[in-house]
């Protein structure tokens, strides 16, 4: 296998700039810059949506037999743009860390439909939400013929437009659809009317400089089935959680910001986790207390 192909395989993701360099020089800068060197696999999803008859999507497993709880991740209309694919491998590391199996799925490449594209269009963006709801079942069903994954304890992750997907799944979920959902900066404008009927859980974080899809429109929103739990972060635009220098994009303000990605990322594990049935909650809390000694 050629050096380059094992970087990708690894997981490792930095510029292609790099991958010309020589081994000895990419190995440094892999130590310098702190690659995570935990492998995921590229697989193919069967979907039944639109243009598209399989996805590709990277599953990144724990170590052990299992089962294990598993999170499908679900990107905004942008696709997997670099810094955008970054932040969801962030996503990706820490639910692994933490006993996830992850699926980050990607919607649009087999699509032809990356690098911004559906971002410039709201007749593309709404399209999107009915054929990527759909992609969202297509790979929690996927996940579920898994003989490593615990089919009952499957939840869902989705940015801007994937979190919007993320929030019509948690309405849709039925007795074996997502164990609980979080929607990052998503159009509450799919929760409908203030009182929305949940089949599944779902905690929504939004930012109060967001222009795109203002926080406001998740504001006073209740649920009357499952629990809705809405968070909003005083400083943070759109794309909080993707590491880029503020600035506009589309003529809308995005940009990183650490402490609310540091906060999300804790509550979103903490509503999965309370929501593992007793025998997985039981196993995660022990594989935890085993490996706790273990530096990293």
């Amino acid at each position: 296998m050629a050096w380059t192909d094992l970087i990708r395989r690894l997981g490792t993701s930095f510029s292609p700039r790099l991958l010309s360099l020589p081994a000895s020089v990419l190995l440094l800068s892999i130590i310098i810059l702190g690659g995570r060197c935990e492998a995921f696999d590229t697989v193919l999803v069967k979907v039944a949506g639109p243009h598209a008859s399989y996805l590709t999507a990277e599953l990144f497993k724990p170590q052990g037999k299992g089962p294990f709880p598993a999170v499908v991740l679900m990107h905004g209309c942008g696709g997997w743009q670099p810094a955008v694919l970054d932040a969801l491998h962030d996503h990706a590391w820490y639910f692994l860390d933490h006993g996830y199996v992850v699926l980050n799925l990607d919607s649009f490449g087999s699509r032809g439909n990356s690098g911004g594209t559906v971002c410039e269009s709201n007749a593309q963006l709404v399209d999107a939400l009915t054929y990527r709801t759909n992609d969202a079942f297509d790979a929690l069903h996927y996940l579920q013929t898994l003989e490593f994954v615990e089919p009952n304890n499957t939840f869902l992750m989705g940015q801007s437009n994937g979190g919007s997907v993320a929030i019509n799944a948690a309405k849709m979920s039925g007795p074996h659809g997502f164990r609980a959902v979080a929607a990052y900066y998503p159009w509450c404008g799919s929760l409908g009317a203030s009182r929305v009927n949940l089949k599944s859980p779902l905690i929504i974080f939004s930012g109060s400089r967001d222009d795109w899809v203002p926080a406001k429109e998740c504001r006073n929103r209740t649920s009357i089935g499952k629990q809705l739990k809405v968070v909003e972060y005083a400083n943070a635009p759109h794309s909080f959680d993707v590491r880029l220098q503020l600035q506009r994009y589309l003529g809308k303000l995005i940009g990183f910001d650490k402490s609310a990605t540091e906060n999300s990322r804790a509550q979103m594990l903490a509503f999965f986790d309370a929501r593992l049935d007793g025998e997985i909650q039981r196993r995660q809390v022990s594989q935890l207390d085993a490996t706790e000694h273990v530096p990293r």
